[in-house]
């Protein structure tokens, strides 16, 4: 008589399934953070010394397989290092996403702070403004918005500027004849902080050849830090605006004064 088989191994239970939708939910993130970046080509690269590491330990290579081991030991390091712009925006990304964080608005309202849509507004509007007069003009400028401003990225390599936000300044440091044109300018703290910014370019080489340096700076700040670009061209006048490593393409005001609300 045949014994019945025992399928008790193949209950899933709740935590299983959270265990499972956990895991989807990182993996999903992590393919979202190194989606069209230089990271899928090293971690590519990574797979294939696995792939050699596997071969030559079956085929008893004792020397090639020491020194892959050996290489593979440091790996826990070398991850850390090499996806550190990755491993900071995943981390940015979870803080982001936290319930205080997307209820602030709701925080602010009930200590108080009532006022923090109409400074939205007043901080917003000048920004949209000169946006407005650029685009017209076809004057090519790059404006950073960043919530923490990391001096050792930023101020290392501009002019301190340190003002209060207004369109007639933001105009005339990207006025064409201006010392100050070539670069970002860089706003945190309701203030423009740094003008002339030098920013880390991508290393996206998928991106449309009409791209300047002004596009690939742009987006590369976005990729290695939490800040947003919005990337005026001179060539057309058209609005770019560009968030962790993505860039969207003419963009209306109405709609970077959407974008601007809800990330700055």
């Amino acid at each position: 008589m045949m014994k019945s088989l025992d399928f008790d191994f193949l209950k899933i239970t709740a935590t299983d399934v959270i265990d499972i939708i956990l895991v989807a939910l990182i993996i999903y993130y992590i393919y979202n953070l190194i989606k069209n970046t230089i990271a899928v080509n090293l971690l590519l690269g990574m797979l294939i010394i696995m792939i050699i590491w596997f071969a030559v330990k079956q085929l008893h290579m004792n020397l090639l397989t020491a020194i892959i081991e050996k290489f593979i030991s440091v790996g826990i390091i070398a991850l850390i290092v090499i996806f550190q712009p990755e491993i900071r925006r995943f981390l940015l990304l979870i803080g982001k996403n936290t319930f205080l964080q997307k209820n602030k608005a709701w925080w602010g309202y009930l200590f108080g702070n009532k006022g923090i849509e109409r400074d939205n507004l007043s901080r917003i509007k000048p920004i949209i403004d000169a946006c407005k007069s650029m685009k017209k003009s076809r004057t090519g400028a790059l404006i950073v918005f960043v919530k923490f401003y990391d001096d050792q990225l930023f101020a290392n390599s501009c002019e301190i500027i340190d003002s209060k936000i207004s369109k007639r300044l933001l105009e005339s440091i990207f006025q064409k004849y201006s010392p100050l044109h070539d670069g970002a300018v860089v706003i945190s703290e309701n203030k423009i902080k740094s003008a002339s910014c030098i920013l880390p370019l991508t290393d996206n080489d998928k991106l449309p050849p009409q791209f300047g340096l002004r596009h690939r700076a742009g987006i590369g700040v976005s990729e290695a830090t939490d800040a947003v670009a919005v990337i005026i061209s001179e060539e057309t006048g058209e609005i770019a605006y560009a968030k962790q490593g993505r860039v969207r393409m003419n963009v209306s005001f109405g709609e970077l004064e959407k974008l601007l609300n809800k990330d700055f």
